[in-house]
């Protein structure tokens, strides 16, 4: 089994879009419906509420969102901290060097889901 991508799913397609665009430095295909985003790796697609109801009656009941960590890894957890600090975005973790040697900052997306931004234990400054 080789997982290959996270679809979000959200009431603002456009919004989380606009903002992993910015975030990620990354393009965007798709329509207010669906998004592909064009990242290195895994893919990662941003889903309507109503489009995944329209697929499957029902499948959003009890569905939430700000449920999910979306993990980067990144060459330069500093350089990333520095660039995302100066957007509207909640940060919850500063950068850390974590005992196992990782380094990391977390902040918030739109739909208050989680982004880790972080460097491997050998990749760290």
């Amino acid at each position: 089994m080789k997982v290959t991508g996270i679809c979000l799913i959200t009431n603002q397609v456009p919004v989380l879009t606009a903002f992993y665009q910015k975030v990620l430095g990354v393009s965007a295909e798709g329509n207010d419906v669906h998004v592909e985003l064009k990242t290195d790796g895994v893919g990662m697609a941003i889903f309507s509420t109503e489009g995944m109801e329209q697929m499957a009656p029902g499948s959003m009941q009890g569905a939430g969102h700000g449920c999910f960590t979306v993990n980067f890894k990144v060459d330069d957890v500093d350089a990333e901290y520095e660039k995302i600090k100066t957007m509207a975005v909640e940060i919850i973790k500063m950068p850390q060097t974590h005992p196992w040697g990782s380094r990391s900052f977390w902040f918030r997306d739109p739909d208050r889901n989680i982004v880790n931004f972080y460097s491997e234990a050998d990749e760290t400054r």
